[in-house]
């Protein structure tokens, strides 16, 4: 019988809901209405997919014990364990924060306090799916059990409002607040004290990162509206006790994770509207929390909250007008939504850090920058470059406070280094497209060459590691003798093809900012990845099938010999799912990914490798076999460069066939739209870049073009107010014309196949004229990208080494090219 009750209850909110989305679709308006926060939360996307404002601290979702629970919610059918406040979006390893939940029940039975249901494990209850709904700034669902809960977000507090069925058990609800989070990492003494008058509940707890060392204490503050406080107190494991304020909790020996405990309250009626929590979280102190939660929601107004959330999102996407003239509005969503999820991490904890005082911004949940830097912060860089400057100076703080730039930062802890030491193109992506205001460059300098010549300690979370071996051999040696500093001696071919990326970024600062006599060392150092090529090395498929092609880049002992990493090993279609090549210590000598993939990864110079594979029309077929033979794996970000490099080889027309192989094959406007997770919006931005018909390549003065997805899409940059357009002439929305026959950039002829930022900049109009055969446009030597050797970079290096004004310093301050 309890089950037929639960069923009815799930399904008379199918019914109410399609009543309710009408309201919800026509409260969105502008290109808020195709933003849907609920794509890739299944299938391993990961996603945040509740309510919070853009870079918001808080960040309110129900927690699920399903699989792919890393953001808080999923689609999948798990069951809700809590409420919680705290979130990221799209990481993988352990699920992150969902600290401080809520959960409601009924009246308890007999209405004794010690009857209702408190550890997590045991009050798990399921969610109706027809019943779930997500708009930027909201989040609502039904429990099973009838109580609805919905729930709205400002900067550092959440609102939520949970309807109780009356009857039964529901005429004296409760409200408990669990000191726990999603991982269950929470340590030693955590804390609650309760107000018998006022209802309100304060305290801490000490949790662990999800994918970094040390720990870290968030605050809370939560108070209740609506109903009359009956009585409140505290729980725990399975019993509570309504005359106990004061709850310090140790984490107890449970194997299955921390005592469970926290503090509850009860209502004496029950009101058809709703009762309203809101909570405060802060990492200072249980003060700053309220302080926070009476500014930003004074008056527990929960549709107003909802208002100014929406209205905050709207701004962020309204420099971009979209003409979807015969589009599928599945791509437009596609599109926005894509936009939508680089705007929830990193997140905005200005005056909220406790490791140091500075007036200076402060972002956390950088997860990490391995994945981020190649097009989220780029992306953001075009659309919201106020933002990126404040994350900028809040990286080169933590340098000032911290000593190191960090690679990845989560709760205000040092994560983990999966690479090269990637803020080093962070902030070279930054300055060579001109964003100044309030950034100290020299000391962002100084910065990026402290990770090129000193090594920490722990290059495990910052810096880099076998600096060495780095200056005196050109490369990081497998196994290498690095007694300096410690993190895990793999990935060594990875490690050195990113440090000799790094080091090129800093070649470009160093000529723009004027520190003329690093600029000839650095560029030489960007030169070491080709230190790693093995001419010989053969690769043959896992049924002994030879692939054709030689020469990949190997692993090198410190004497010089070669390893032997077989160049498929961590590939797409390695049938060896035991086999690692991550952060472990028996790992491979790449990170994510395979020999094959990482043989594409130098993105400086692009000419010479192709020189090294033979000439274009070889680097081309090496590229199809990446792509057709599912070596690579458009979920992982390695992947996203790969899609277009074909411009290199004077192809573009293959980079944008590509683009439409895989989307929206593989990123589709559904729960399960994903092919890996979003990594703090890293999918959202390859889908927004590629639809706009740009691809960056970051650390350099490069857009790739491809023809949009739209008619025209136009973005006005909130620097400079000035409008950039992209029209695409002979649209077909069949998208069977995805070839560029002409372009003009403001009405004069433009055959390159890329294009600076000082389009975003300035402003203009780019006109591409489209086809449905591939055309010789883009093709020409002087169309090519830039690279730093001669060769097909038209030109833009002098073939010795050194770098020729026009590639780099000349166009730093006014971002003009030569």
């Amino acid at each position: 019988m309890a089950i037929t009750m639960e069923i009815s209850f799930c399904l008379k909110f199918w019914i109410f809901s399609l009543v309710i989305s009408n309201v919800i679709a026509q409260n969105a308006t502008d290109n808020l209405k195709y933003v849907n926060p609920l794509i890739g939360s299944a299938n391993g996307g990961n996603v945040f997919a509740g309510a919070t404002l853009p870079y918001g601290m808080a960040k309110a979702v129900a927690d699920v014990d399903s699989s792919s629970n890393q953001g808080g919610f999923t689609s999948e059918g798990g069951r809700v364990t809590g409420f919680s406040t705290m979130h990221d979006s799209g990481t993988g390893g352990s699920p992150s924060l969902g600290n401080f939940a809520f959960f409601p029940s009924a009246a308890c039975p007999d209405d004794d306090v010690n009857r209702c249901v408190y550890p997590k494990v045991r009050r798990a209850l399921h969610y109706c799916e027809d019943s779930v709904k997500a708009t930027p700034g909201y989040f609502g669902l039904t429990l099973e059990n009838g109580i609805q809960a919905e729930m709205t977000a400002s900067q550092h507090t959440s609102l939520f409002r949970f309807k109780i069925p009356s009857g039964g058990n529901g005429t004296s609800p409760l409200i408990l607040l669990d000191l726990t989070d999603l991982s269950n990492t929470r340590q030693d003494n955590g804390t609650i004290s309760l107000d018998g008058t006022s209802g309100r509940m304060t305290g801490s707890a000490r949790f662990q990162p999800s994918f970094g060392v040390g720990t870290w204490v968030g605050y809370f503050c939560a108070d209740f509206s609506g109903a009359p406080l009956r009585d409140n107190g505290i729980w725990v494991n399975s019993r509570a006790d309504p005359t106990v304020k004061d709850l310090t909790i140790n984490r107890g020996i449970n194997g299955g994770g921390p005592l469970p405990g926290g503090g509850f309250t009860r209502f004496s009626t029950n009101p058809e509207s709703g009762i309203l929590a809101r909570i405060g979280v802060s990492l200072i102190s249980a003060e700053q929390a309220c302080a926070s939660a009476e500014a930003e929601i004074p008056d527990f107004d929960f549709e107003q909250t909802q208002k100014v959330a929406e209205e905050a999102w709207r701004s962020k996407l309204s420099p971009i007008k979209l003409d979807s003239t015969g589009v599928d509005e599945s791509l437009v969503t596609n599109f926005f939504s894509g936009i939508y999820r680089t705007m929830v991490n990193p997140q905005n904890y200005t005056h909220e850090n406790p490791k140091w005082t500075s007036e200076e911004p402060y972002f956390d949940s950088f997860y990490c920058l391995w994945d981020s830097f190649r097009s989220q912060l780029p992306f953001l860089t075009v659309l919201d470059p106020l933002a990126v400057e404040h994350m900028i100076r809040s990286l080169i703080d933590t340098y000032e406070h911290e000593g190191w730039l960090p690679d990845c930062r989560m709760s205000t802890c040092k994560g983990y280094t999966q690479g090269g030491s990637n803020a080093d193109v962070v902030l070279a992506d930054a300055y060579i497209k001109g964003l100044r205001s309030g950034i100290d460059w020299e000391k962002g300098y100084a910065a990026v060459v402290k990770d090129a010549e000193v090594e920490p300690f722990l290059w495990s979370v910052e810096g880099r590691g076998g600096l060495d071996s780095w200056k005196t051999l050109g490369y990081i040696p497998t196994e290498d003798f690095d007694y300096k500093g410690f993190g895990t001696f793999t990935r060594s071919v990875s490690r050195s093809l990113e440090y000799a990326y790094d080091d090129f970024c800093i070649a470009q600062m160093a000529d723009g900012l004027g520190h003329s006599a690093d600029v000839q060392k650095y560029v030489e150092r960007s030169g070491n990845w080709k230190n790693l090529f093995y001419a010989e090395q053969e690769s043959k498929l896992f049924d002994g099938t030879d692939t054709g092609f030689r020469g990949f880049f190997q692993g090198r002992y410190a004497n010089g010999t070669w390893h032997t990493q077989d160049p498929l090993w961590c590939s797409a279609i390695d049938p060896d799912g035991s086999r690692v090549c991550s952060l472990q210590n028996n790992g491979q000598e790449t990170f994510e990914s395979s020999l094959w993939e990482y043989g594409f990864y130098v993105p400086h110079d692009q000419a010479a490798l192709i020189d090294l594979y033979s000439g274009p029309t070889s680097f081309v077929n090496r590229l199809n076999y990446l792509h057709d033979q599912n070596i690579t794996y458009i979920g992982n970000e390695p992947s996203f460069l790969t899609v277009y490099q074909y411009h290199w080889a004077g192809r573009p027309a293959l980079s944008a066939e590509r683009v439409h192989f895989y989307i929206p094959r593989f990123f589709s406007p559904t729960v399960d739209g994903l092919p890996g997770n979003d990594d703090s919006g890293a999918m959202g931005s390859f889908v927004a870049f590629s639809m706009l018909g740009l691809f960056p390549t970051p650390g350099q003065n490069i857009y790739l073009l491809t023809p949009p997805f739209f008619p025209s899409v136009s973005i006005t940059s909130p620097l400079t107010n000035r409008t950039a357009t992209i029209r695409a002439e002979n649209f077909d929305p069949s998208y069977s014309s995805v070839y560029i026959q002409s372009a003009t950039l403001n009405g004069a002829n433009y055959t390159r196949n890329w294009i600076g930022h000082e389009f975003f900049s300035e402003g203009g109009e780019l006109v591409l004229v489209l086809g449905a055969q591939e055309s010789s446009w883009g093709t020409g030597k002087a169309d090519l990208p830039p690279s730093v050797t001669d060769g097909l970079g038209g030109g833009n290096g002098t073939g010795n080494g050194t770098v020729e004004r026009r590639w780099m310093g000349g166009s730093v301050g006014s971002m003009k090219w030569s």
